[in-house]
This record gives structure tokens, sequence and C-alpha cells, in this order.
């Protein structure tokens, strides 16, 4: 059994996702210190917050775990 439901989709929209998110917070002076295939990593009030663009998934200990690239934008203005 797969983990996903549509690997089909996942295929095709991660990559869109990861740029997107890249690039939002590259645009609000973040340095991406780690990326992989499910990940990203950065450094927000210097702990390291972790976010799965695909599911939008991000924690981290400075701010609060949640789901959405947007709730997580809001988080780090």
């Amino acid at each position: 059994m797969s983990k996903r439901l549509n690997q089909d989709r996942e295929k095709e929209l991660t990559p869109k996702r990861f740029e997107y998110a890249i690039s939002q917070l590259e645009k609000m002076g973040y340095y991406i210190a780690y990326k992989d295939d499910t990940k990203i990593r950065f450094e927000f009030n210097n702990h390291i917050v972790t976010l799965f663009p695909y599911s939008g998934w991000h924690t981290g200990k400075s701010i609060q775990d949640g789901r959405g690239l947007k709730n997580l934008l809001k988080q780090l203005q």
C-alpha cells in the first residue's frame, strides 16, 4: 500500500510547491539551510524550522506547528 493516495499528483505538484515555498521564504530574507526530496529547513529565531511543502506541514521550536504555507508565512512576519 502506498503512503499517498495519488502518487502521480504528488510527483507533479511537489516541484512546484518546493519552488514556490523557497521563493517566498527567500523573499522574506530567510536562508534555506537544508533541502531534500521531502522537506526544507531554515532558521527562525535561532531555531530550525522544518517545512514539508507537499503537505504544507511545518514544525519547529520557534513557531506554532501547523499546516499551510500561508499560515507559516504569517508567523514569520
